[in-house]
């Protein structure tokens, strides 16, 4: 019996230092194996769980001493948030760990998809040499239009500022008089943005109101050549959609971390699309957001069980 059950992986120094003061059974093959994690249950007061682990009504009923759900990241999709609060469970997702990261891999893809030239390795190792086709362009001066403007958006729009890029985003949840409007030119419509953006990064939660909020129309609002990146959810892109408009040469390219279905199946729709970069859910972590995101949730989870200050 533990006071403490972790469910994923997580920064083992941080796991050595929550052990000092609580029982902790770490076993990151639970998220892969349902019923023995229901089975682990008894006595735990406080479960850490990543992106992959459902905390359900099911899993909650088998969980009954259970106080603090610690989320090794930011999304809750993964998580009955409505369920938790009705059994006095505090829900605490590690908020600002992982802002770097993200903000760093949409740069990243914003200067490959924009380049072009960064994907022809392949190519030019096979003898071709096609220079005139991989022109590509600069990233200075070009728009990038953030759907959804919370903290990860605000520290991308300041880096990309930082770069010589425009920013506008579009979040009707932030007031207009929010002083980060200032700085970021705000959309109040969504095709405002989606017409006048080189690149769209969305930084919204899944929802009833944001699934498929990219789907055909959208894509066919987006500027021709523009770029799609998304490190948000996968139900908020229609992928099919996304795939046909890649195929016609509208976008110009997209970069996918999330996807409607994880993993991907071999007869994914995605399969064989040019101009897409698809990534397994990785870009909130790197070593050192695994580090920031497992310490803040260690004092989270500490905090909640009244253990340490």
């Amino acid at each position: 019996m533990s006071d403490v059950l972790i469910s994923e992986f997580m920064d083992e120094a941080a796991v050595a230092d929550l052990e000092r003061d609580c029982s902790v059974t770490f076993d990151a093959t639970l998220v892969d194996d349902r019923a023995r994690l229901l089975s682990s249950g008894a006595g735990v007061r406080a479960l850490i769980v990543r992106n992959r682990t459902r905390v359900d009504r099911e899993l909650l009923a088998r969980f009954p001493d259970l106080r603090a759900v610690g989320r090794l990241g930011v999304g809750l999709d993964n998580i009955d948030v409505d369920a938790c609060r009705e059994s006095d469970i505090v829900v605490l997702p590690a908020t600002g760990g992982n802002t770097v990261s993200v903000a760093e891999y949409v740069l990243t893809g914003i200067f490959m998809l924009r380049r072009g030239a960064y994907l022809s390795t392949p190519r030019v190792l096979a003898g071709e040499w096609p220079r005139q086709a991989l022109m590509g362009h600069e990233t200075q001066g070009a728009t990038l239009g953030l759907v959804g403007f919370g903290g990860i958006a605000r520290d991308l729009a300041r880096r990309a500022q930082c770069l010589g890029m425009q920013v506008m985003a579009h979040d009707p949840f932030v007031p207009a008089d929010d002083a980060a409007w200032q700085t970021v030119e705000r959309a109040e419509r969504l095709a405002t943005l989606l017409e006048k953006a080189d690149a769209v990064s969305l930084h919204v939660p899944l929802s009833e109101g944001t699934r498929h909020l990219i789907d055909g129309e959208a894509l066919a609002t987006m500027k021709p050549g523009s770029l799609l990146i998304n490190t948000a959810r996968g139900g908020i892109v229609d992928e099919r959609a996304l795939v046909a408009s890649l195929r016609d040469r509208h976008l110009g390219g997209a970069m996918l971390d999330v996807f409607e279905e994880e993993p991907l199946t071999a007869d994914s729709v995605l399969s064989g699309v040019e101009g897409l970069i698809a990534t397994p859910h990785i870009a909130g972590v790197t070593h050192e957001s695994n580090e920031r995101i497992s310490w803040i949730t260690v004092d989270n989870v500490r905090r909640a069980l009244g253990v340490r200050a």
